[in-house]
């Protein structure tokens, strides 16, 4: 039964709990959206005070100045004539990321599971992990570069690189976090243990997969953003570099801008998957 509130809401009464959970969370997700659009309206009129009172658009454009950039160069190219479109540059950032990304995770995770599933490797690997994860990837740019030189391969494994000891240390923990009582019920059933490995503990541990999937996509765009600044002709970090040189902030701003929506498509994508595989998230 429902009762009609002052407001014209209907409640739902205390014999249908499921429904009601369901509705605070539709009225708490609206409303995170509206702060949320709050949020980046302030930031807006504050970008656009800034810039008035500085009075300089090499230092710092308009709003409306930086918009006309972004919707110029969604169709003329940069450079003129030879280069690409923003959204051709950021088709050529999004393709790398794809591959590094999708290469990265599946290395990761593979390489965490036979570490959570055999002691023997897991000691073994876990000390070069350890090494390599307080190394930032980008210190690496010069050194593929010398090997690689400035094509596709050494932006590849500069993302691969960034992106698998983030899935390793996602896909271990998620692993380790699954209960044991369900590991011990299926090998009960006769599955044996690599067969437990993939259709219950994998499947338990997605989740804290796609977590460090979300988490391993901020670290490869950091990563071919910044191989592009500077070992590349094409995509958005070559696009920033070149508009800052050449003074071009407005450019420049609209570059990040893109950077930031590709970012929030992205972790969206990832979110909805995370909400569809997680039945206590829906």
């Amino acid at each position: 039964m429902t009762a009609q509130t002052a407001d014209g809401l209907d409640t739902v009464s205390q014999d249908r709990p499921e429904a009601a959970t369901l509705v605070r969370q539709r009225r708490f997700s609206w409303s995170r959206l509206g702060w949320g659009t709050a949020g980046v309206v302030l930031a807006l009129a504050l970008w656009q005070v800034l810039a008035v009172v500085k009075g300089d658009p090499v230092i710092l454009p308009t709003v409306p100045a930086t918009a006309r950039t972004f919707v110029d160069y969604l169709g003329q190219r940069y450079p003129a004539g030879t280069g690409e479109t923003l959204w051709g540059h950021a088709l050529v950032s999004v393709l790398r990321i794809l591959a590094g990304w999708g290469a990265g995770v599946v290395l990761g995770v593979a390489v965490g599971g036979v570490m959570a599933s055999v002691p023997v490797v897991r000691h073994l690997i876990d000390p070069l992990i350890e090494l390599s994860r307080p190394l930032p990837p980008l210190a690496f740019i010069p050194l593929f570069i010398v090997w690689f030189g400035i094509g596709e391969a050494s932006k590849f494994l500069l993302i691969v690189v960034g992106v698998v000891p983030i899935m390793i240390i996602a896909t271990v923990s998620a692993l380790d976090g699954v209960p044991k009582e369900l590991v011990q019920a299926s090998r009960a059933l006769g599955a044996s243990p690599f067969w437990a490995l993939l259709t219950v503990r994998l499947r338990a541990a997605v989740p804290g997969i796609i977590t460090g999937t979300r988490l391993a996509m901020g670290a490869a765009w950091t990563s071919i953003v910044a191989v592009e600044l500077m070992a590349a002709t094409r995509g958005l970090g070559y696009l920033i570099n070149n508009a800052g040189v050449n003074l071009q902030t407005s450019l420049v701003l609209s570059g990040i801008v893109t950077i930031s929506i590709l970012g929030i498509v992205f972790d969206g994508l990832l979110r909805l998957l995370h909400r569809r595989l997680d039945p206590t998230r829906r």
